[in-house]
């Protein structure tokens, strides 16, 4: 038997909740605030229309400059990437 469940929207999980993206970050997924969700999805997109996955290993990015300023110039892994994006975004409530 289901149960009816309430959804909190006051209080959305990390992924949903809104964040503010820095100017350089700014320049690949646009102006926040948008979802963490979102910024995730938006860098991928970059990383794709640019072929910036390497050949031999697809859970690796070689930066191009303008996702250099962000993450750093040498080739990193995904989850190295996500740690530095981290450093560019913030709570609006931060700001």
């Amino acid at each position: 038997m289901a149960k009816n469940v309430e959804i909190d929207d006051t209080n959305p999980d990390a992924v949903h909740q809104k964040i503010d993206v820095s100017p350089e970050l700014a320049t690949i997924v646009g102006e926040g605030p948008m979802a963490r969700g979102e910024v995730t999805s938006k860098i991928w997109d970059y990383i794709r229309a640019n072929k910036l996955q390497a050949k031999d290993d697809g859970r690796e990015i070689e930066p191009d400059d303008k996702l250099g300023k962000i993450v750093g110039d040498k080739r990193l892994t995904m989850f190295e990437m996500t740690a530095k994006v981290n450093r560019h975004i913030r709570s609006p409530s931060k700001a």
